[in-house]
């Protein structure tokens, strides 16, 4: 990684921390962006840079927030431990499917990670523990380490972006080893990939598993955020906003998603006061941004800067 790029994310590190200390911006709405971002992010490292398109990683975003909040809820575990519980029911599901998506290619693998979330959706419908359309509400954010109070809203939001910075730091160090360098590879030219030597399917697995495993970082996230877990989480809607929040920033650049995730929840939440016309508004926007976008705010801010490289 050159030094600009370090000098960048440096930057936005010193934002990230100063964000709270304003007014203009409530910060629930910045917690917000940060699990959705955290979302994203976790999107683009099977999307952007293993080239594998999900439709269904709602099921991991929803599976581990439901699974964050009932164990926090029900069973009084400190939120730390209710976050990894979740991670890993994510990553135990993204096992399950990805062993069964990964046996094909294209449109059947994403058909499958489709049917399977929905299949995740029919189950939070009916189980016992989800309460339905009411879903699981009132979740206790708790004591971090029994000792930090995560009912305050600062408090709270520093735990929310310590936990992006560690995920994003995960997802930089993984796209910059040797492993991120075959996950390129994989997505440039499967074949060659193969005759190269390389064990192409179990790549893919280990994209898949640890995609659904920071999904599942930003669910459990959100819901100690707002302390609720609904079928919103596992509708297939929310697999298409993390895609248009990923396309829309800049597909395989490690910025994109955040920047995709901050327009499309800003829109979300500035324009609902036109009611249902908010719909038609965001999707104006988006075919704009699409047109004179084509790739991504953030990919076509790389490509008109001399000398940029797109790990950027």
């Amino acid at each position: 990684m050159e030094k600009k790029t370090k000098l960048l994310f440096g930057l936005l590190f010193v934002i990230g921390l100063l964000a709270p200390f304003q007014d203009e911006i409530y910060i629930v709405f910045l917690m917000k962006v940060l699990c959705f971002a955290l979302f994203a992010c976790a999107f683009n490292l099977l999307l952007g840079f293993t080239g594998l398109l999900s439709f269904g990683h709602a099921a991991y975003f929803g599976g581990s927030a439901y699974i964050t909040a009932f164990v926090c809820k029900e069973w009084g575990w400190t939120p730390e431990i209710g976050i990894l519980a979740g991670v890993a029911v994510a990553a135990a599901m993204g096992y399950i499917v990805g062993s069964l998506a990964i046996r094909r290619q294209g449109i059947y693998f994403s058909m499958i990670t489709l049917a399977m979330a929905q299949m995740v959706f029919f189950l939070a419908l009916q189980f016992p523990f989800t309460h339905g359309e009411d879903g699981i509400q009132g979740v206790p954010r708790g004591k971090l380490f029994g000792l930090i109070d995560l009912s305050n809203d600062m408090a709270m939001y520093y735990f929310t972006f310590a936990i992006f910075v560690i995920v994003f730091a995960i997802i930089v160090r993984a796209v910059h080893s040797p492993f991120g360098q075959v996950l390129k590879s994989i997505r440039e030219n499967e074949s060659r990939a193969i005759s190269l030597g390389y064990d192409v399917k179990r790549f893919k697995l280990l994209a898949f598993v640890l995609s659904a495993a920071l999904s599942g970082a930003a669910g459990s996230t959100k819901t100690l955020v707002f302390q609720l877990a609904t079928l919103t989480d596992v509708h297939w809607h929310a697999s298409g906003e993390v895609v248009l929040m990923t396309l829309l920033g800049g597909l395989g650049t490690l910025l994109g998603p955040i920047f995709g995730a901050a327009v499309v929840v800003g829109l979300q939440n500035y324009l609902a006061g036109i009611g249902s016309w908010s719909t038609i508004a965001t999707g104006a926007i988006f075919v704009v941004c699409v047109l004179a976008f084509r790739r991504g705010i953030v990919g076509e801010i790389i490509a008109r800067l001399p000398g940029a490289k797109k790990q950027a």
